[in-house]
């Protein structure tokens, strides 16, 4: 009972920690590229570039990081990060060249990179088979709650004529970063396996996580899902609705509001029909209503109906992304949790994170160009990939084992959905 208490009480503190940090990001990430272009007056140029040196300090440093995880626990490496996170951010408030910029924006994206993996694994470490599902359920609620707050706040303080607005406004995503040191040094996190006698190199697990087939279907899975919906969602997607829909900017702001409010009100009104199906066929039925989400937008940009028409389907594209993502949020990441072999939860973690920005760096690159000028390849690429995401997760349901699946068949049983099970599945399959 008292391991129970300890880890209800880390849990708590993880989820503030989650907010926060959501928090923090919320006030800056939106007005970036402005701060960057317009108000620093450095030019479109140096802008792309900061935010394609957050993908890459992101893809350098999460190999790195799921190894520190498992060699140090994920709180150490959070702790890290989150300092690290914060002289990014005051950095970037601070910097008034290309030359300031650039580096300050690696740094934060390094930090915020690390963070992932890292809540993730202490989640998985406070958790058990039967909880887990729900644990990163919250975890997705309160990041989109936070983000949603820190955004909305952060606009309201923002001033493109004055530098200093600015300068706030990183110091405050830097203050909450602070701040979540403070409380998150008081986890007191359950013990777990850590392989402190592990050699230096971490060529050893990256060929162990390799030769797990479910493992690398899954991450196969989760860039297909990346790619056709965040991949898209403020590059392709948002270009599309104005070229094709020619839905105003207002209007992509309701659009995104309808996300948010899909995730918040649809959350745990789902959870408990995901917590009982399999979790293959969970995310097969995201497919689905991912496909429904591309026709509409489709019918907004194609069709010949009014212009009311066009924005209610585009808003209610959307929407339907938001139902999607409340469907995953509990399913993916336990699943990647359970794949992982005992204590390596942190580089199963830091691997897939790395597949999610590997979709988001090329997700824009490749949407966005096509959206803006070939709008029905557009939509029936990603009409096909979606349904890719229904092939590829039923697929995927073949390797894994019952518990693994099912988690909750054997809520008494966390070592049997962990670890070697599947690799014994794979091997009798082969």
């Amino acid at each position: 009972m008292n391991v129970t208490r300890a880890m209800g009480a880390a849990m708590r503190r993880i989820h503030v920690g989650n907010a926060l940090s959501a928090f923090g990001l919320g006030f800056t990430v939106p007005y970036l590229y402005v701060y960057v272009a317009q108000v620093r007056g450095l030019g479109a140029m140096t802008a792309g570039l900061v935010l394609a040196v957050f993908a890459v300090a992101a893809l350098i440093v999460l190999p790195f990081a799921g190894r520190a995880i498992v060699r140090r626990g994920p709180l150490p490496v959070l702790l890290a990060a989150l300092v690290t996170a914060a002289l990014g951010a005051l950095g970037l408030g601070l910097a008034a060249s290309a030359w300031s910029v650039l580096p300050a924006a690696a740094v934060l994206g390094a930090g915020q990179a690390v963070m992932q993996p890292a809540l993730a694994t202490m989640i998985v470490d406070c958790s058990s088979a039967d909880t887990r599902s729900r644990a990163f359920a919250m975890q997705f609620f309160l990041q989109n709650l936070g983000l949603g707050i820190g955004g909305l706040i952060g606009g309201h303080l923002v001033d493109t004529t004055r530098v200093s607005s600015f300068t706030l406004l990183f110091a405050i995503e830097a203050a909450m970063f602070l701040l979540l040191v403070a409380v998150m040094a008081t986890v007191r996190m359950p013990r777990s396996p850590r392989l402190e006698d592990a050699p230096a190199t971490s060529k050893g697990s990256w060929k162990q996580l390799v030769g797990n087939r479910a493992m690398v279907q899954l991450c196969v899975l989760g860039f297909v899902i990346f790619f056709a919906c965040y991949g898209q969602f403020e590059s392709g997607l948002s270009a599309y609705g104005v070229e094709a829909a020619g839905i105003s900017t207002s209007t992509l702001g309701t659009a995104l509001a309808a996300n948010t409010l899909m995730i918040v009100v649809a959350q745990f009104a789902v959870l408990r029909f995901v917590e009982r199906a399999r979790r293959t066929r969970v995310i097969a039925l995201v497919g689905l209503v991912w496909a429904v989400a591309w026709l509409a937008a489709g019918y907004a940009g194609l069709g010949h109906g009014s212009q009311e028409m066009a924005t209610a389907a585009f808003v209610s594209t959307y929407a339907l992304f938001g139902l999607g993502e409340a469907m995953l949020s509990p399913t993916v990441a336990p699943l990647v949790a359970d794949l992982a072999p005992e204590g390596m939860a942190g580089q199963y973690n830091s691997a897939f994170a790395l597949v999610k920005q590997l979709a988001l760096a090329i997700g824009p690159a490749v949407g966005g160009p096509l959206a803006a000028s070939l709008h029905a390849p557009y939509i029936v690429t990603f009409v096909l990939f979606s349904l890719g995401i229904t092939y590829l997760a039923l697929r995927l349901g073949r390797r894994l084992t019952p518990v693994q699946n099912q988690p909750w068949q054997a809520r008494a049983s966390r070592v049997v959905s962990r670890g070697g099970a599947p690799a014994e599945a794979v091997s009798a399959e082969a």
